[in-house]
């Protein structure tokens, strides 16, 4: 014990009698100080930040390394040497070693410190240097296992892209913006589109030009953050910089030769819009123009480090055609004209205390093509031929309002605890107008324009959250707890009568069916009602429905010691309209060689809130059918209707998340590959269509669909992340990057219902409620892997990036499912050889050169799939959209090139 004594004696004056404080300020390249600037004594957890003029004390080591790192800037490292007084210019820049804002409240962790994955994207540089335009497309190729599709021919999934990660649902990933909730779409996808069921948070409703980065963290997180994040959480840190002017104009169109050749080889007939043939050749001409403008302006509210920052953005892009066939002569991608604003603030009050706000509104207009109508002498009464004597293309669109504000303060409070509290109020809403349609019911007095009504979506969220960081507990210890009280608000509108009423022969709407009769064709065929292409929403679709939610978490952190961690969470929610959830993560991380490399992992439970819409969305449509038009009911989940056919109550889905993987840095070398498994029981599906006539006959359609929670999956995967930055030279810099994901989901459960008093056997109810046609979407949404390398170069003034990402292949089942379904096992596998449609693995080449004109001004040129690389080129019209391919993830719209002109002053 003596000796043991003499040691520790030993140790501390030893370290008395070299240690030594440092002093010091940090500015930015203008000089103006930084607030909250990361120092840490390489090595050790011995840390501090700067305080409002940027000026910091520390007591080190007299050899010790200081690290300093701050969110935006690159980190730098600098030796002691003995010095004294240490002053530091930041310079500006997005790297791993940045303490970022997701998957840990600690304020000392790095992307590659973290226990679980994350990404940090610089957004800025990848929205400059391609022909991206929206966030969709920036993270489609940015990101392992993001995956977004195009749809076209799929309602008002046509103007939302559904996105998701690790194959997951939309509506499994949680979005933030700058840390607080972002609300979702108030669009439900019910057509051929991945998340099919599911409501998601719409990216491209943040402007691309107002984002700073991009932090992806890949890993389940509901005991952190609440409903939604069982995939993962995607936080988007708006532009906060302060240097006046900068932005842009983008040029881009698409070129396309897709179907070349393949109407001579099949004696199939290709189609345009205006219905004349596409011969070969014809269809390289461009389409899709796309000009963006943006600019962005920052301002500097003083030496508190105050700022405020402003972004528009203008994007107008038209519809790009592809082939189609006698009814889907509108196949291609919906255009948009859109306006976006943004702002981004924070005033400091005083040494302690900082008020901060953000928000803006998102508007587009959109318009896409539904499946066309043949002509009435062609057989289809369902055009009025006084109004379109050869058939008609009806277009849908539509007016999509995004609105979003969020205010709050952070104040340090003299016993060191960080609290900040804040509400966020947004709010979807979302329009169609029906054009270049008609209803046949009214025949001769149709209108060819509808308001077709919409729906919308709120929520507000009022928070409060603690956080310290112990210097002195173990190795450093990292405390944060809070809570939080959600509202949410989904609403359905009616549109103009003429959108959705049936007329009778007299003209009149028809209310009373026992008095009326249905107006007739000169074939004395009843008339069908309402627009086509869409039909709107009637009174009888109204709801007004909210619901209330409060959420309590801790969020601990703990550095046994400077090489292990251990993290863990727990949180309590309790929602108005189904009751309470327990849910807890556990992760850790332990550091090996020098800190080099490390191995890390997690177990976590998740939970996701049936959404306000599929409780209560409801709507009566035509479905297409081999190019027939089928009157279909979306039943709500609370309606007599779906009782009557078994369906459930919806509950929570509820996941296990489990990952484990290593993380590895030296010199310009950096890697992260982590593993992961997530169980998801009772997935939220919406089932394949019901026929009994005995329930839907009075209701006047044929067929009807309900959300159910119809699933248990499992998915495991692989996400690889490799990075290699080197100089060459003075001023020259090369860049290699490889992200990759594996991933495989596994249906390992179809929950269908008793259907009691039925008359299926149970092969028909297991195909009807979830058959192998939905099965294969659902699946699909999880590709079997993505792979992209990225070599970039730059010089004094010149920079090139070249992009290769390869796509897996894409198994779907076509159209003829529905259009006779099976009703035994032994006719499905017949069927499934037949109606198998395979999209093999394509490579997609992407170019940009970059040249600096002068200083402030700067061009950039490329093409985006620059060989013209396609999913497909030889299909039947019995894709679900119609066209010769379906929704994938390299979509169908070709090459694209681009030029972008940027500025700054």
């Amino acid at each position: 014990m003596k000796h043991l004594f003499l040691v520790l004696l030993t140790f501390l004056c030893t370290n008395l009698v070299v240690g030594q404080t440092i002093t010091g300020n940090i500015t930015d390249p203008e000089g103006l100080p930084l607030p909250n600037v990361n120092i840490i004594e390489k090595g050790t957890s011995n840390g501090v930040v700067t305080d409002f003029d940027g000026n910091y004390s520390i007591n080190v080591n007299a050899n010790a390394t200081l690290i300093y790192s701050y969110i935006g800037y690159d980190s730098q490292e600098l030796q002691v040497n003995n010095q004294t007084s240490i002053n530091v210019i930041m310079k500006e820049g997005v790297d791993l070693d940045e303490v970022i804002l997701v998957g840990s409240r600690s304020p000392k962790r790095t992307a590659v410190d973290t226990a679980v994955p994350v990404d940090v994207l610089d957004v800025a540089s990848i929205a400059t240097t391609t022909g991206k335009v929206e966030v969709n497309e920036i993270l489609q190729y940015a990101a392992p296992s993001f995956n977004a599709s195009k749809q076209s021919g799929s309602d008002g999934a046509d103007h939302v892209v559904p996105a998701s990660l690790r194959g997951l649902g939309p509506d499994q990933t949680l979005v933030l913006i700058n840390g607080k909730r972002r609300h979702q779409s108030s669009l439900v996808n019910i057509f051929g589109t991945r998340g099919r069921g599911n409501s998601g948070t719409d990216l491209n409703a943040i402007p691309a030009s107002a984002i700073k980065r991009i932090e992806v963290l890949r890993d389940g997180a509901s005991a952190q953050y609440g409903s939604d994040a069982i995939a993962g959480v995607i936080n988007i840190v708006l532009k906060d910089n302060t240097e006046g002017f900068s932005g842009g104009i983008t040029y881009g169109a698409y070129s396309t030769a897709i179907g070349d050749g393949w109407a001579e080889e099949t004696g199939e007939t290709l189609y345009n819009v205006e219905g004349e043939n596409r011969l070969d050749g014809e269809d390289k001409n461009y389409d899709g123009e796309t000009v963006k403008i943006d600019l962005n302006y920052g301002v500097d509210l003083g030496k508190n480090g105050g700022f405020v920052n402003f972004t528009t953005e203008f994007l107008s892009k038209d519809n790009t055609l592809r082939p189609g066939f006698s009814w889907r002569k509108g196949y291609g991608s919906a255009g948009v004209d859109g306006f976006n604003f943004m702002i981004n603030a924070a005033v400091p009050v005083g040494d302690n205390t900082e008020i901060y706000a953000f928000g803006g509104r998102n508007f587009r207009d959109t318009n896409a093509y539904a499946f066309s109508r043949d002509s009435f002498d062609d057989g289809d009464n369902r055009t009025v031929p006084s109004l379109y004597p050869d058939g008609f293309t009806p277009r849908i669109t539509s007016n999509i309002t995004d609105v979003s504000v969020s205010a709050g303060v952070r104040h340090k409070m003299s016993n060191g605890w960080n609290v900040d509290f804040n509400n966020t109020f947004g709010k979807n809403n979302f329009h169609y107008y029906i054009k270049d349609s008609n209803n046949a019911s009214m025949q001769d007095a149709s209108p060819t324009d509808f308001d077709a009504g919409g729906h919308y979506l709120s929520q507000n969220t009022t928070g409060i959250d603690f956080n310290k960081y112990f210097e002195d507990v173990a190795a450093g210890l990292s405390l944060a707890f809070g809570m939080e009280y959600r509202t949410e608000n989904f609403g359905i509108f009616a549109g103009e009568v003429s959108s959705y009423a049936l007329y009778d022969e007299n003209g009149i709407p028809i209310t009373n069916p026992a008095t009326q009769t249905v107006a007739t064709d000169s074939n004395g065929d009843e008339l069908p009602g309402g627009s086509q292409g869409f039909p709107g929403y009637s009174p009888a679709n109204e709801i007004d429905r909210s619901r209330t939610n409060y959420g309590i978490y801790l969020d601990t952190e703990v550095n046994f010691t400077d090489n292990f961690l251990v993290g863990g969470a727990l949180r309590y929610e309790n929602y108005s309209d189904f009751g309470n959830t327990f849910n807890f993560k556990i992760a850790s991380r332990y550091k090996l060689l020098e800190d080099a490399l490390a191995i890390r992992g997690s177990v976590s439970t998740g939970f996701r809130a049936p959404s306000l819409a599929q409780l209560y969305y409801n709507l009566i449509f035509n479905n297409i059918v081999a190019g027939e038009s089928v009157p279909s009911l979306l039943s709500a989940n609370n309606s007599t209707v779906t009782k009557a056919f078994g369906i459930e109550d919806l509950k929570e889905e509820k996941a296990f998340n489990g990952s484990l993987g290593f993380t590895y840095k030296k010199g310009g070398f950096t890697a992260t590959i982590d593993g992961y498994l997530i169980n998801v029981n009772d997935r939220i599906i919406l089932t394949d269509n019901f026929t009994d006539q005995a329930i839907l006959g009075p209701l006047g359609v044929d067929a009807a669909q309900f959300f159910a929670n119809g699933v248990d999956t499992q998915t495991t995967g692989l996400d690889i992340v490799l990075n290699y930055n080197m100089s060459v030279g003075e001023k020259s810099n090369i860049n290699v990057g490889l992200i990759g994901n594996l991933n495989k989901l596994k249906i390992k459960n179809i929950n269908t219902p008793a259907f009691e008093g039925s008359s299926m056997t149970d092969e028909e109810a297991e195909l009807r409620f979830f058959g192998p046609f939905s099965q294969a979407y659902l699946e699909a949404a999880a590709p079997d892997y993505k792979f992209g390398l990225n070599l970039g170069y730059t010089a004094s003034k010149f920079n090139a990036l070249v992009s290769l990402t390869q796509f897996s292949e894409v198994v779907l089942q076509d159209f003829q499912w529905v259009d006779s379904p099976p009703v035994t096992f032994a006719e499905a596998d017949a069927l499934e050889l037949v109606a198998t449609d395979t999209y093999k693995a394509k490579t997609i080449v992407d170019l940009s050169l970059g040249y600096t004109i002068s200083k402030g001004l700067n061009i950039t040129v490329g093409a985006n799939n620059l060989f013209n690389t396609y999913p497909t080129s030889q299909f039947d019209g019995w894709t679900d959209q119609g066209g010769l391919a379906d929704s994938v993830q390299m979509g169908s719209d070709g090459r694209y090139i681009f030029t972008r002109l940027g500025f700054s002053f």
